[in-house]
Formats: C-alpha cells, sequence, structure tokens
C-alpha cells in the first residue's frame, strides 16, 4: 500500500494513489467535470510538492549517511502535505454534502479523520447520500472499531477452521501483526518482532501473524523467507479487517493474557516497549 522507501514510516500512501485515482475538485462554479479536473490539479500540485521535496531530502549530501535526519525531514514534508490534502478535501465536502462530489471527497478523505469525525462528517450528508453503499460499509468499519478499542475484549473470528480464539485469551500477553507479503512496511516490521519474540517468547508472552489480502501461497513463502517462526493464520482475507475495522497494515495490536485489547496501532520501537511494560521487565 506504499511506494518507495520513503513511505516508510507513513499513515498511508494516498498521495501516489492519487496522481491517478483522485476524483473530486473544489470550486464553486462550473459543471461537475469541470470541477472534477480542478480539483484534480489542486491536488496533483500538492503530490507534485511532496515528492520534489522528498526527492531534494533525499539528495542532499550533507544529510546522505543520517536516515533519522531524513525520516523526520521527509516525515515534516509529508504533515504539511497531509495538511493541505485533507484541507482540500473537507473543504470540497462542506460545499457538496447533496451531490457526487461530496460523496467523492469523502471517500478521499475519511480514512484521514477519527472515527467520531468521520461519524460526524456522514451525518451532515444528505439521507440519500447517507445510505450509499459505500458510506454504510464506512459505518460498519466505524462499529467495528468501536467495538475493537483499546480496554475492549478481543473480537473472535475464524479462517479456514482456525480461531483467533486459539491463541488470544489464553493466558498470555500476546502481539499479533496484521500483515501481507506484498507489503513493504509489514516485511520491514519482521525484524523487530523476530527480535521481540526471541527476547520475550515463553510462559508469558507469544506472538501471532495474521494474513490479510494476500494468497496462501505467497505468505507461506514470505514467511519462510522471512523466518517467522511463531504462530500463524493465513488466508484471512478481509475476515480479520472487517471484525477489527481497519484498511491499512500493518496493524499491530498488543492482547492481554485474559484477551483485552491492550495497545494498537503498534509500529517500530514502540512494540517492544510496549511488551517490556506489560511484562514489567
Amino acid at each position: 500500500m506504499r511506494a518507495g522507501c520513503f513511505f516508510t514510516f507513513m499513515k498511508k500512501s494516498i498521495f501516489i494513489a492519487a496522481l491517478a485515482t483522485v476524483m473530486v475538485v473544489a470550486c464553486s462554479s462550473g459543471s461537475i467535470e469541470q470541477k472534477k479536473a480542478k480539483f484534480q490539479q489542486d491536488l496533483q500540485a500538492v503530490v507534485e510538492e511532496f515528492q520534489a521535496k522528498v526527492e531534494a531530502i533525499e539528495a542532499d549530501s550533507t544529510i546522505a549517511h543520517l536516515q533519522d535526519v531524513i525520516d523526520a525531514k521527509i516525515g515534516e514534508a509529508y504533515e504539511i502535505a497531509n495538511t493541505k490534502y485533507i484541507d482540500i478535501c473537507l473543504k470540497t465536502l462542506k460545499k457538496n454534502r447533496d451531490n457526487e462530489l461530496g460523496l467523492m471527497a469523502f471517500k478521499e478523505v475519511y480514512n484521514d479523520l477519527e472515527p467520531e469525525d468521520v461519524e460526524k462528517q456522514i451525518a451532515l450528508l444528505s439521507p440519500e447520500l447517507q445510505h450509499d453503499a459505500f458510506v454504510e460499509r464506512v459505518k460498519s468499519h466505524i462499529e467495528a472499531l468501536k467495538l475493537t478499542a483499546e480496554g475492549k475484549p478481543f473480537v473472535d473470528f475464524e479462517v479456514d477452521g482456525v480461531k483467533f480464539s486459539d491463541f488470544i485469551g489464553r493466558g498470555k500477553w500476546v502481539v499479533v501483526d496484521f500483515w501481507a507479503s506484498w507489503c513493504g512496511p509489514c516485511k520491514r516490521e519482521v525484524p523487530n518482532l523476530k527480535k521481540i519474540y526471541k527476547t520475550y517468547a515463553g510462559p508469558e508472552f507469544d506472538m501471532l501473524s495474521v494474513a490479510v489480502w494476500d494468497k496462501p501461497e505467497d505468505t507461506k513463502a514470505a514467511a519462510a523467507e522471512l523466518g517467522i517462526s511463531w504462530n500463524q493464520i493465513i488466508n484471512a482475507q478481509k475476515i480479520a479487517s472487517d471484525a477489527y475495522g481497519f484498511d491499512s497494515i500493518p496493524q499491530i495490536m498488543l492482547f492481554g493474557p485474559d484477551g483485552t485489547i491492550v495497545k494498537k496501532g503498534l509500529r517500530g520501537a514502540a512494540i517492544e516497549e510496549a511488551v517490556k511494560q506489560a511484562l514489567g521487565r
């Protein structure tokens, strides 16, 4: 879902997709097609400005050996670009709450908003748009997020006869990694997970990988290549993501011994920090 090394730490790859698929527009007059064209230009300008900054950062010889500095600068550029992107979409949505432009704007921006803000935006749509199939799916997504918020009990699901509850809620702390073989950021988290598993696996702690949106044969090949030796659920497809309300990966979570969802959205060093805190080490 991301493209290029500079997307390693980003929350989504919306800008690359925008170059080819953006559909909405935010001008106050003209035909819908004219509005679409204007908005596409506006969003593409944001994308190109961001990409130019990334290229300049990566070409800066004074920091070429300082990856942390490069990542920080790219992160700052991303936040600026993402803020501009969201602002354009929200303004479009505000002006077009009863027509297809509003729906298109909503599709572009909903994933950048907190669940409660998404619900507010949906409530302001016309009754007809509120019953659009896509909006209904987003409503279901939000309900799943509410049911699986931190502090809530785990939601069980079953894949090919294997249940999530076969591994969760059985007296151990468990890190669960929802991933796919084609997902670069997912694979970049594996070294972190391997270190954590090697260090902490035992009577109190375990780990589980759940493959989503992936071909089983690709999952198995990647797991073998990456050295994933802990428990796995293969071929979850949308079953797991529908249950837990996520639409981007990796999604790494920590579950308590009784199955309580303790931490969500873990990445990098934060994974081990959560495990150490849970185990009191």
